[in-house]
């Protein structure tokens, strides 16, 4: 008895069809080639099936967002003359945008002039080991 002969032409299962055929195959043996990193053959990659389940959060709704505030620019700053630095009186001088936002102190500068910090959410930990020394006050101490 004699073997049914392919049946020409019939979609790719049958094995003889465009992607069925040998010559086809030949690029997967060759060195250069490879498939990009998180193909997954058609189905939605990992990657992008990630974002869409429940666990997932974003990193940079993680990080809390920081103004800077230099102890120098206090120093060369004339316009402040109050014993207290607050983020009122930061944001009328133009230092920080909002107030709502975090501000963290950092040391770079020998300090003169006698200042309390209020309402300070984060300082360096140089600045607050050069606070203490000096004297000065932090009121609602946070550390760095």
């Amino acid at each position: 008895m004699r073997d049914k002969s392919k049946r020409l032409w019939r979609w790719n299962g049958s094995g003889k069809w465009n992607y069925s055929w040998k010559w086809h195959k030949w690029q997967k043996a060759r060195t250069w080639y490879s498939k990009t990193p998180g193909f997954e053959w058609g189905q939605t990659s990992l990657l992008m099936r990630w974002p869409k389940s429940k666990w997932f959060k974003r990193y940079y709704k993680l990080v809390d967002e920081y103004e800077v505030l230099n102890v120098s620019d206090i120093q060369k700053d004339e316009r402040i003359v109050k014993w207290t630095v607050n983020k009122q009186l930061l944001k009328d001088l133009g230092y920080i945008k909002k107030i709502s936002l975090n501000v963290k102190v950092l040391w770079n500068w020998e300090f003169t002039k006698s200042l309390d910090f209020e309402w300070i959410d984060s300082f360096s930990k140089t600045a607050i080991d050069k606070i203490e020394k000096a004297w000065w006050k932090i009121l609602d101490k946070k550390s760095a």
